[in-house]
């Protein structure tokens, strides 16, 4: 799958365009939310034009909703973005109350320029780790590559709060494997942090598990991007909103002796004349537990990771 030509005007160095996931390996890996969100918040014109991966992902996670029997009258598209979700959630759900819930709130004026004119979804700009939501108010959480810019145990309990009796969680993630050529290159120039340690889905788990949820059914796909060349690797990244916030940073600009060496070390993974930007993607649904029966599936029995890939796989036959 390749990417296409960045959408935003100019050049980031990689040293300001590196996406970061929950704090893992140290101090140096915590995130500034402020800077988090003014990345995002730059973002908002030039998101949908880049964000190949985000639109990608977002299909799989709305697809697996097939799977579940579902009449939400609350549903919480949390990370929204610039609403590509909230909108498929309204065709999908048309009794339903949609709210797209976003930090930024440039994504949210974005998301509101593309509303449909028949129906419309409600827009909250918040955090996701504190909703300003009722307990037991919502159905269902659909929640798209957010966590990683997140304390995934805190966005945990605080989705659980909000959830009904045997409401539904379903969200990705990205996996430590993220950037791989990306970390590995950097790694070969300075000891800075350029791209976070995501959590691995079996972390994610017992973080699930910790905050209160029944029958967590999580998997991992990996998918690449394939760029001409390291800036568009960053260019890319910049006008998606991923840029680095981490505390252990390198401040100011990334000098052209160390960009040179940047690119040397990258071109050790060219391939077929471009070069990969690996993600590996956690999929994860898991549901607020009721004092009766537990969720089943739409046959009568419980959904397992086996039935979500059986079919997606038929889906995908042609």
């Amino acid at each position: 799958m390749n990417a296409p030509d960045p959408a935003a005007p100019g050049e980031a160095t990689p040293s300001e365009a590196v996406p970061q996931g929950a704090p893992r390996g140290g101090a140096d890996h915590a995130l500034e939310i402020s800077r988090v969100r003014r990345g995002f918040d730059r973002a908002a014109l030039s998101y949908d034009g880049a964000a190949v991966l985000h639109r990608e992902v977002g299909a799989t996670l709305l697809q697996r909703l097939d799977l579940m029997t579902l009449t939400p009258r609350v549903v919480v598209d949390a990370g929204a973005g610039t609403g590509r979700a909230s909108r498929a959630l309204l065709g999908r759900y048309p009794k339903a109350l949609v709210i797209a819930l976003d930090s930024s709130p440039r994504m949210l004026r974005a998301a509101a320029r593309k509303q449909p004119w028949l129906r419309r979804f409600a827009r909250i700009c918040g955090d996701a780790g504190r909703m300003p939501l009722a307990d037991g108010s919502v159905d269902l959480i659909l929640s798209n590559l957010m966590l990683q810019w997140c304390d995934p145990e805190a966005v945990f309990a605080e989705f659980r709060r909000v959830l009904a009796p045997n409401g539904l969680l379903s969200f990705t993630t990205l996996g430590p494997d993220t950037l791989c050529e990306l970390r590995s290159a950097w790694a070969e120039v300075d000891s800075h942090s350029h791209v976070n340690q995501f959590l691995d889905m079996h972390d994610v788990g017992d973080a699930l598990v910790r905050g209160g949820f029944a029958a967590p059914v999580l998997d991992v796909e990996r998918y690449t991007l394939c760029y001409p060349d390291v800036r568009r690797v960053a260019s890319d990244l910049k006008a998606t909103g991923a840029r680095n916030a981490t505390i252990g940073r390198a401040r100011g600009l990334t000098g052209r002796g160390r960009f040179a060496a940047l690119q040397k070390a990258y071109e050790s993974f060219r391939s077929d004349g471009r070069l990969p930007a690996t993600y590996e993607v956690v999929f994860g649904h898991a549901w607020a537990p009721a004092a009766t029966a537990r969720r089943r599936g739409s046959d009568g029995s419980h959904v397992s990771l086996a039935d979500v890939k059986l079919e997606l796989l038929k889906r995908r036959r042609p």
